[in-house]
């Protein structure tokens, strides 16, 4: 592990599969909706980090294991403390679609 290590941000692309392997997860993209349109990974739900606050109509159920990823990790990042402090019990921030390496959906 070298210092570089210590500044990279978590890897989407095992976010994913992590996500893929939780029963019942729900993946959130809070990129803003023209975003999202121009590309987002399959079966993720949008919600923008500007509406955060309207998850619960999303994914009602504070124990569902949420995984969050917007562009470069900074929005996610945010958006998982402002979920924590929601009440949500399981949030995992995986990065930024910038590093995805797998297929898209528009």
């Amino acid at each position: 592990m070298s210092i570089f290590d210590f500044f990279r941000g978590p890897d989407i692309n095992q976010g994913v599969q992590m996500y893929q392997e939780a029963k019942g997860a729900a993946l959130i993209d809070v990129r803003e909706e023209d975003e999202y349109a121009s590309g987002h990974i399959p079966g993720s739900k949008n919600v923008p980090l500007s509406n955060l606050g309207m998850i619960s109509r999303v994914v009602p159920n504070k124990k569902t294991p949420l995984y969050v990823y917007c562009l470069s990790g900074g929005r996610s990042s945010q958006a998982t403390a402002m979920l924590v402090r929601m009440g949500y019990e399981v949030v995992n921030n995986i990065g930024g679609i910038s590093g995805y390496s797998g297929k898209v959906e528009r």
